[in-house]
C-alpha cells in the first residue's frame, strides 16, 4: 500500500508498506485478523516482512494448530518456544484474540480489560523539506483536533526546529522523537530541549540502551520515553529499576502481542509509569488492535493511532478509523470493531497463502 505522504525519520524515507494480513478461521467459519507490522528492511527492529512470513509459516502456525485453543492466552504460552520475532508473534496472536472476542460476542477492547471506548490521539509528523512546510503540516493536523504533536528530530535538525515550532505554537502538547539518533556526548544539545516544555523526548539514545538513558534522564528536566529499547516485560522492569525513563511507548507488535501488553500495563500501573500506544505506520487491522490496547487504564497519554486518512487514500477496513476533536471512538462491535473490506483487501493483495492443519497451499 502506498502512503499518501512519504514518512521521513532519522532512519530514512518510507513511501509504501508491504505486509501480511493474517486471517485465522475456526471450525465455525468465524475469522479473526492480525497484521504484520515489520518493514521491508530491518531498520526499526531486526525483523522484516519476509522474516515474519518465514517464522509464521515455519514455526508459529504449527504451534497454533498443534492442539485446540480454548483461550488466546495459550498462544503466547506456546510461542515461548520461539525466541524474539515479536512482530511475527503479535500478528498471529492478535488475530486469535480478534477471533475469540467475536466468538464471545464482545468488543476486543473490553475483553482485554480496556475501560475507555473514546481514545485521545496525537499525530506523528516526519521530517519535512523545510521548517515552513512543517509548520503548515502541524497547522493542518491541529485543525483535526489532535491532542498532541510528535516531531521527528535528528542531529542538525533539532533545537532551532523546535524553537520555531514553539514560537508559532506556544501552547500545544509537543514531543520529539529521535529514533536513537543521538549519543550521550550530545548532552549539551539535548539539554537545550528542556527550555521548550516538551511532553517527552522519545528514544534519544541507542535502541538497546538502558544505562546511558538513565544517566541522561538524571540530567534532563524533560521526561524520557523509551520505545525501541522495550521489547519485553523484562525490559520494562529493567528500565524502571534503572530510572531509564518516565514514560514508555508500547507498541503491541514490538512487544509480541496483546498478552504481553496486558502484563506490561499491569506492571506500569503498579510502578506509576505512564504509557501510550505508538504507531507503526500500520494499516487498518493493526490500527484497530492498537486502539484496543490504548483503551487499557495505564495508557494515559494520547497515542499515535491517527486517522486512516492521515496515511492512506484507501484503507482495508470499514469504516476507516476517523478522528473527531482529537479522539477516536472504538466501534461497540465484537472483535476489533471494524470489518475487513474484502474488496480493498483483494485490490491490494499480491499473494495469498492458505495453511490448513494438515497441508499447505
Amino acid at each position: 500500500m502506498e502512503y499518501k505522504y512519504p514518512f521521513v525519520t532519522s532512519f530514512g524515507r518510507v513511501e509504501h508498506k508491504d505486509f501480511y494480513i493474517i486471517e485465522v478461521i475456526d471450525e465455525d467459519g468465524i475469522s479473526g485478523f492480525g497484521e504484520t507490522e515489520a518493514f521491508t528492511t530491518p531498520w526499526y527492529t531486526e525483523e522484516t516482512t519476509e522474516t515474519n512470513r518465514h517464522v509464521i509459516e515455519r514455526f508459529l502456525v504449527p504451534l497454533v494448530v498443534a492442539s485446540p485453543i480454548s483461550h488466546p492466552e495459550e498462544v503466547a504460552e506456546r510461542f515461548q518456544k520461539v525466541r524474539r520475532n515479536n512482530m511475527a508473534k503479535a500478528a498471529v496472536e492478535s488475530a486469535v484474540w480478534d477471533l475469540f472476542a467475536k466468538k464471545m460476542n464482545q468488543p476486543l477492547y473490553q475483553l482485554i480489560g480496556g475501560t475507555k471506548q473514546v481514545i485521545d490521539v496525537g499525530v506523528s509528523i516526519g521530517l519535512q523539506t523545510s521548517t515552513n512546510q512543517l509548520l503548515k503540516v502541524i497547522d493542518d493536523k491541529l485543525a483535526f483536533g489532535y491532542k498532541r504533536v510528535k516531531l521527528k528530530v535528528k542531529p542538525g535538525n533539532d533545537v532551532e526546529l523546535v524553537r520555531e515550532v514553539r514560537r508559532v505554537f506556544p501552547a500545544i502538547d509537543l514531543m520529539v522523537d529521535a529514533n536513537s539518533a543521538y549519543k550521550l556526548s550530545d548532552l549539551k544539545i539535548l539539554k537545550q530541549l528542556d527550555q521548550f516544555n516538551l511532553q517527552m523526548i522519545e528514544q534519544p539514545l541507542a535502541n538497546d540502551d538502558f544505562v546511558e538513558h538513565a544517566s541522561l534522564q538524571k540530567q534532563l528536566q524533560t521526561p524520557i520515553c523509551l520505545d525501541e529499547s522495550i521489547h519485553t516485560y523484562s525490559d520494562v522492569k529493567t528500565a524502571v529499576a534503572l530510572g531509564s525513563c518516565q514514560i514508555i511507548n508500547v507498541k503491541m507488535s514490538r512487544v509480541g502481542g496483546i498478552q504481553a501488553v496486558k502484563e506490561i500495563e499491569k506492571y506500569a500501573t503498579e510502578h506509576n509509569v505512564s504509557l501510550w500506544c505508538g504507531g507503526m505506520l500500520e494499516a487498518g487491522v493493526g490500527r484497530a488492535h492498537s486502539l484496543a490496547v490504548a483503551s487499557l487504564g495505564q495508557f494515559t497519554l494520547p497515542g499515535d493511532t491517527a486517522a486512516s486518512e492521515n496515511y492512506w487514500h484507501r484503507d482495508i477496513i470499514a469504516p476507516a478509523v476517523h478522528v473527531k476533536n482529537g479522539q477516536v471512538q472504538i466501534p461497540n462491535k465484537s472483535g476489533i470493531g471494524y470489518e475487513v473490506d474484502r474488496d480493498a483487501l483483494k485490490h491490494f493483495t499480491v499473494e495469498k497463502i492458505v495453511i490448513n492443519k494438515n497441508s499447505t497451499d
